[in-house]
């Protein structure tokens, strides 16, 4: 079996449990994927599955490549790929498709996503620093402040927090609680926020936390 899936981040919203708490939950479209390749010790040096997901319209097909094209072979073309490890490779055969049903209601998984992009953002906005005084004879409002230090050592350390670009990167909320789950339309409800606008691509897993 595969670890994990992807899917798309649809939006937010609230879940009433059984016992009347209503807690926010954010709905994930997960799967299905086809299996487009295998990945072997003997040809590659690892064992992994190469999945596809969300088919490719009729109209965009002629985009393509025509190597990307026969990679697919007699598999739909799709518009995203993905490698998975697995432990049992030989069960798993190309043309197979995995759903929602690789989740189970209350277990604990990771999602992979890219976070919304602030542009360049100072300080304040990206570090959530909480600036100088407002007062009379302040020159310091919304100033970085000292970045290190005169003559020694003469430079800004690295990883120091400054001014710069802010959001845009690939973020992994890890442990959060599947609670419920629409196998119809293969959709999970996952407790609490995930990284990424509604429509990105996220990565599904099974915890890594155990």
């Amino acid at each position: 079996m595969l670890n994990g899936l992807l899917g798309k981040k649809l939006g937010m919203t609230q879940h009433f449990t059984e016992d009347g708490e209503c807690i926010p939950v954010t709905v994930i479209q997960t799967g299905p994927v086809t299996v487009i390749q295998k990945k072997t010790i003997e040809k590659d040096g690892y064992e992994a599955v190469q999945v596809g997901f969300e088919p490719v319209k009729e109209n965009k097909v002629k985009n393509f490549a025509k190597p990307l094209k026969k990679h697919f072979k007699d598999q739909t073309l799709t518009r995203y790929l993905k490698e998975f490890s697995t432990d049992k490779i030989a069960e798993i055969e190309v043309g197979q498709v995995f759903d929602v049903s690789l989740f189970e209601k209350g277990e604990r998984i990771d999602v992979t996503g890219t976070s919304k992009g602030r542009g360049f953002t100072g300080v304040f906005k990206r570090h959530n620093f909480h600036g100088g005084c407002a007062s009379h004879g302040h020159r310091l409002h919304r100033g970085t402040g000292s970045i290190g230090q005169s003559a020694t050592p003469a430079k800004v350390f690295k990883g120091k927090k400054m001014h710069g670009q802010h959001g845009n990167q690939t973020k992994t909320t890890q442990g959060l609680q599947v609670v419920d789950i629409n196998k119809d339309l293969n959709i999970i409800l996952v407790k609490g926020g995930i990284p990424g606008a509604n429509g990105r691509l996220v990565e599904v897993k099974k915890t890594s936390k155990g």
